[in-house]
């Protein structure tokens, strides 16, 4: 199906996956821990959650626009050993204040991460492989989230903490060294369409940054990219909190559970690119935004559902397999998001739009696990939380019928100037 020769950037790109929510999910597996190692309250381990999307956001923007000039390759190696050496300075800690400054300059290093994938695929491969390579590449990240429960749960309890954060700094960078060696930032032949897309495929001409940014279809796919990562921040930070703290679950078995939604997330974000490609060819006629649409409706949609039906369910195994649910048609939808932005963005302007995209959607990291530390301390109960997230969901679900449709380009190039 792909090329032998793109092979490898496939395998390194899932393998930066894998790595970056080992490193992402492993606070909140041993959140219990450094809760009680450092006396901190829900407020504020939440506060120390949202921190690392501040720098992860202002960087997802800043990555993108570094992928334009600097090239994926090298964004991609920086931002990696940046990330992971911040992730082993965790063990430094000695508070509150502390956690959340080694946070934010982790944050800082992994925003690049999304992006740069983006670009690395536009460069490497066609549009009607990009959703497929897209969701291929990016489901290394729910795989790299189940097994940070075994790593750093076991590793808490047989020895400490501190030392999964520095076992997996290493990894990082092992990462990064095979990345410099082994990968180039674009292929010696431009990738061609394997497939007639008869419609609306990639824009050839380069149009302002700033045209973008007054698109519908940008700004309302950002929307719903928002309400993806308000539900992935939520079971990325509080769901073993809330395995914990509200059905009595112990570390251990905690550390078990959380892989089943991880596993099933991974199936989901794998599988959405591949459906969304298959659509697209299959139905031609309607559109490339069409195939798009269909799977971010519906699965989005339905992961509102499920995330708000699991806070009113009374039981653990309910719960558990609502949330799965929930992660696996949100992650359906993972590789559509950037996916849209490859179909109605000329590739000079694909990483900073990216980047601006997600800029705008991981505010909901910033804003989130802070709410649900506030809203959990307020009122004993994640019922509110787990309702809030769905109907988000819900709202912009819609949104994407309404307005995420094929831009409009300018006919000239003195009317693309006026833009």
């Amino acid at each position: 199906m792909f090329a032998k020769a793109r092979l490898p950037v496939i395998i390194m790109l899932f393998l930066a996956g894998v790595v970056n929510y080992l490193d992402r999910s492993a606070i909140s597996v041993g959140a219990p821990f450094i809760q009680h190692d450092l006396t901190l309250t829900a407020t504020q381990m939440g506060l120390i959650f949202s921190s690392f999307s501040v720098g992860y956001t202002l960087f997802t923007f800043f990555g993108g626009v570094a992928a334009d000039k600097f090239g994926a390759k090298l964004t991609l190696f920086v931002a990696m050993i940046v990330w992971s050496v911040f992730s082993g300075a965790i063990v430094l800690a000695v508070g509150f204040m502390s956690l959340i400054v080694i946070r934010i300059l982790f944050g800082i290093g992994e925003g690049p991460l999304s992006v740069t994938i983006n670009k690395m695929v536009n460069n490497w491969f066609p549009p009607e492989q990009s959703a497929s390579v897209v969701g291929l590449t990016n489901s290394g990240t729910p795989l790299g989230g189940a097994i940070s429960g075994p790593i750093v749960g076991f590793i808490a309890i047989a020895y400490s903490w501190r030392l999964s954060f520095v076992l997996i700094m290493i990894i990082g960078l092992i990462w990064a060294l095979c990345w410099w060696l082994f990968i180039k930032d674009k292929p010696a032949e431009p990738p061609k369409k394997t497939v007639n897309v008869a419609v609306q495929s990639r824009p050839i001409r380069k149009m302002p940054f700033t045209f973008y940014l007054k698109q519908k279809t940008v700004l309302f796919t950002a929307f719903a990219y928002f309400a993806y990562t308000y539900i992935l921040f939520f079971f990325l930070t509080w769901f073993p909190s809330f395995l914990v703290d509200a059905r009595g679950v112990s570390v251990k078995d905690m550390s078990v559970i959380t892989i089943i939604p991880w596993v099933v997330g991974f199936i989901g974000l794998a599988g959405g690119g591949f459906l969304s490609d298959y659509i697209l060819k299959r139905f031609l006629n309607k559109g490339v935004l069409f195939s798009r649409k269909v799977i971010l409706f519906t699965c989005l949609f339905l992961s509102a559902v499920c995330i708000g039906l699991a806070g009113l369910i009374t039981t653990t195994i309910g719960a558990v397999t609502l949330v799965a649910l929930s992660v696996f048609f949100l992650y359906l939808t993972g590789s559509i998001y950037w996916a849209i932005i490859q179909d109605v963005v000329d590739q000079n302007n694909v990483g900073s739009v990216g980047g601006f995209m997600h800029f705008l959607a991981n505010l909901a990291g910033i804003i989130g696990p802070s709410l649900t530390g506030f809203l959990v301390d307020k009122t004993g109960s994640y019922t509110s939380v787990f309702l809030l997230a769905g109907g988000l969901a819900i709202c912009a679900s819609f949104a994407v019928i309404r307005f995420v449709r094929p831009i409009v380009f300018p006919t000239s190039k003195a009317e693309s100037e006026t833009v």
